[in-house]
């Protein structure tokens, strides 16, 4: 893309090349724009993808994905900020001409730490797996074709010969009737999550894979594609971080948008050391209440719940000057001597505040990172207790918590769909009417 002060020339293409141009609402983009366009649109574009991509995490977070009101109220927003996001609509030439442009605007400011990259690339495999699931099925095998999968359709025919032994492996079909049911011949190199789970027929190096089941491993190749590219991306960075117009931009995408700002200057000196206790139990995440009640019971936590809720608390209010004096009184409490919880601990306290070391700033893990990283092991209180914790387990801690029965099962529930944070806003709901 090449970047101007004033106002974009446009593109005078007739309808057939503006059809081609973009032939799908969704895409891989494995091709980067080539055109001009103005710093002004530049920036629109920009700042509309953050707040497409903002409402597809709070809409994961709020509803189940892929039910009918997250389907819903996803499509209105897409609709609000003129994405595209449907075959068959007429003039579709210039939302898909902004969704492919801003995809690579926010590369250029995602690409720049690992939070920021998970984050983006978990937004984008939500938004392609909405479109995905709308795609007409006669719109499939051309979508595959443009994004260089070797996936091919069955014949009736060839569905027909295999009928008993694909049914027979793919519980997602739930011993349907394939005639209803596309099946895709594919690589068996691509579909080996479905293989570990012995979940997928195989015949001749090929598996052949219900439309049902295809999804996933779209969105593993879309995910491995866009990681790479982000990787690529940062190498490049250094050449866009010498234009002056447009650092500054990409500087406050990044910082702006993924999420609350809970960095200190907003915060500090919101909360007290005496009021940790009762916030704990009254309003603290069921993780972070976790670590509490390890932390006053064992006046001791591993480094992975030290780093964990220590950068809640700080993100919470409280100061540095507090942060030291609660982590030393509970540590000296577990028989610690104070001159070697200074030697050993509050330089790391320190280097989280950013007084030592880079001086980096830490915010608090977001709810991904703990989802997804550094899972606890032995002796480990950090971690997502929904992500985490034995359903026995959790069980009993829910029910410890004063939950419901009836709401226990529908946050198990949500838990057995792997929908962590649609469960932990549950149990905020439940707790506080």
């Amino acid at each position: 893309m090449q970047f101007s002060g004033g106002k974009r020339r446009k593109l005078r293409l007739a309808g057939d090349q503006r059809n081609a141009s973009y032939p799908h609402c969704l895409q891989f983009y494995l091709e980067p724009p080539s055109e001009n366009i103005s710093l002004t649109e530049f920036e629109n574009l920009a700042i509309d993808r953050v707040k497409l991509l903002k409402s597809v995490e709070n809409l994961g977070v709020s509803y189940v994905k892929g039910t009918e009101e997250y389907q819903s109220k996803l499509e209105a927003e897409i609709r609000r900020l003129k994405f595209s996001y449907r075959e068959n609509l007429e003039d579709e030439y210039e939302p898909r001409r902004k969704d492919h442009i801003s995809h690579f605007i926010l590369r250029l400011a995602y690409c720049q730490s690992e939070d920021l990259r998970r984050w983006f690339i978990q937004q984008e495999m939500d938004l392609l797996r909405f479109r995905f699931g709308i795609l007409p099925k006669d719109k499939i095998q051309d979508f595959l074709k443009d994004s260089h999968l070797q996936f091919e359709a069955l014949s009736d025919d060839e569905k027909a010969s295999r009928e008993k032994d694909i049914i027979a492996s793919s519980p997602s079909l739930n011993g349907a009737i394939l005639e209803s049911e596309s099946v895709y011949k594919i690589p068996f190199a691509d579909a080996l999550e479905l293989f570990r789970g012995r979940k997928v027929y195989l015949e001749a190096g090929f598996a052949y894979v219900p439309l049902k089941d295809i999804v996933a491993i779209i969105l593993n190749e879309f995910r491995a594609k866009l990681s790479k590219a982000l990787a690529l991306t940062a190498r490049s960075l250094p050449t866009v971080q010498s234009d002056e117009r447009l650092q500054p931009l990409l500087n406050r995408l990044s910082n702006s948008y993924t999420g609350q700002d809970y960095s200190t200057q907003g915060n500090v000196g919101k909360i007290s050391l005496d009021q940790i206790d009762s916030l704990s139990t009254k309003s603290f995440p069921p993780c972070m209440r976790q670590l509490h009640k390890a932390l006053r019971e064992n006046h001791h936590l591993r480094h992975g719940g030290r780093m964990q809720y220590g950068l809640f608390l700080k993100g919470i209010g409280l100061t540095l000057e507090q942060a030291l004096q609660f982590w030393k009184q509970e540590f000296i409490r577990g028989k610690m001597d104070p001159d070697k919880f200074d030697k050993g601990y509050s330089y790391n306290i320190r280097h989280s505040f950013g007084k030592e070391g880079k001086r980096t700033d830490y915010t608090p893990f977001s709810c991904l990172k703990i989802i997804l990283t550094n899972p606890p092991s032995q002796g480990d209180y950090h971690g997502c207790p929904f992500r985490h914790s034995d359903p026995e387990l959790l069980k009993q801690k829910l029910q410890s918590y004063k939950i419901s029965p009836g709401g226990i099962s529908q946050i198990l529930d949500l838990v057995k769909g792997t929908h962590y944070q649609v469960a932990c806003q549950k149990y905020f709901e439940m707790t506080h009417n």
